[in-house]
């Protein structure tokens, strides 16, 4: 037995929003102190370390279930399923519905919003939500995977959306780092196969690890501290996603029995392009090589920005769709995807393409 992916969808929001869009907001430090040089330095400084030129954003009027949707309706139309086959719903999200003032909002529960706007009128289809940071998608996708080789469901909906706009400090220059969007697929028990997901793992380091990121009051602090947003230790973060992640993926690869040179996309958490190129060259050196194929490794960060846990499946549905430059997938691809963000979480799948 197989799990399969059958489906795959997006929503990318139709906002794109440059740099310039930030430029009239003063920026203050960790420490809270103003930032006191030209915004455009600041700007070309942020574009030099994460490339990130271009985010984009979801319109006042969306909200998360409904990218959400959006996402899923394309992956189920792709699939060809009765949507009423759906034995489980596992949504990845962050903050939930997130409400336009910025507030997390779970109840009911996000992938219960998503049934409902997919008029879903099977009881026996269970709804989960997975938080788990921005490899929240990942690990659903290794959850539904665990589902169906237990022979507890056949056919399992992922999808996963963050509304990251709303929950972004306006004097805090990481905001220039996240983005909204949604991604989904739709994934199958199938037998007589040797495609599908072949491997995964998952690392969980909750201990001083567990403040990278968080939730916490504006950088100023004559501003409104009643509201809480999202934060980052961003050398901290990348240090440890430099020294963990790529021992992770070699893992995977390693227990599946196969090598580096066996692998045909990695799909890896759009975090940061400086960020994620680092642990690619440092992944290959596990393997004594000095290089790596640059197409071997699918960016959109650049122009789309972090939309946590949107950006892989959003990288998986473009590139299945032919959308992604010259990317393509091919029969008996192996892919990895891998992905790693708040907790701090890890993990990887190794999957082969049909």
């Amino acid at each position: 037995m197989r799990t399969i992916i059958t489906g795959t969808g997006a929503y990318i929001p139709e906002l794109e929003i440059d740099g310039r869009h930030f430029e009239n907001i003063p920026l203050y430090d960790e420490k809270s102190n103003l930032i006191d040089k030209p915004f455009d330095e600041t700007l070309q400084k942020f574009i030099d370390i994460t490339e990130i030129e271009k985010r984009r954003y979801a319109s006042e009027s969306m909200t998360n279930s409904e990218m959400g949707k959006i996402a899923s309706e394309n992956a189920i139309a792709q699939s060809g399923i009765d949507r009423e086959s759906i034995d489980y719903i596992i949504y990845a999200t962050t903050y939930g519905e997130v409400s336009k003032s910025g507030n997390a909002d779970f109840m009911p529960s996000a992938s219960a919003r998503l049934k409902n706007k997919l008029k879903i009128n099977n009881r026996n289809c269970i709804t989960y939500d997975m938080i788990f940071g921005c490899p929240a998608f990942v690990e659903s996708l290794i959850l539904a995977n665990n589902l169906i080789q237990a022979k507890k469901a056949k056919i399992i909906l992922v999808a996963g959306s963050d509304f990251l706009s709303r929950v972004l400090d306006p004097y805090d220059r990481n905001k220039l780092i996240f983005a909204d969007g949604a991604g989904a697929m739709v994934v199958q028990a199938k037998t007589s196969t040797q495609s599908g997901i072949i491997h995964s793992n998952t690392i969980c380091d909750n201990g001083e690890e567990l403040d990278y990121m968080w939730n916490g009051t504006s950088l100023n602090k004559s501003y409104g501290q009643d509201k809480l947003y999202i934060k980052m230790s961003g050398r901290k973060v990348y240090e440890y996603a430099l020294k963990n992640v790529p021992s992770a993926i070699k893992q995977t690869i390693d227990e599946a029995g196969l090598h580096i040179d066996d692998i045909s996309k990695i799909l890896i958490h759009q975090a940061n392009a400086k960020m994620d190129e680092a642990m690619i060259a440092r992944l290959f050196k596990l393997y004594g090589k000095d290089s790596y194929p640059h197409d071997i490794v699918p960016m959109t960060v650049q122009s789309l920005g972090n939309s946590s846990v949107a950006t892989v499946p959003t990288m998986f549905d473009l590139i299945n769709r032919g959308q992604l430059d010259n990317h393509r997938f091919a029969t008996n691809d192996y892919i990895v995807m891998a992905s790693v963000g708040a907790g701090m979480n890890i993990n990887c799948i190794l999957y082969r393409m049909p």
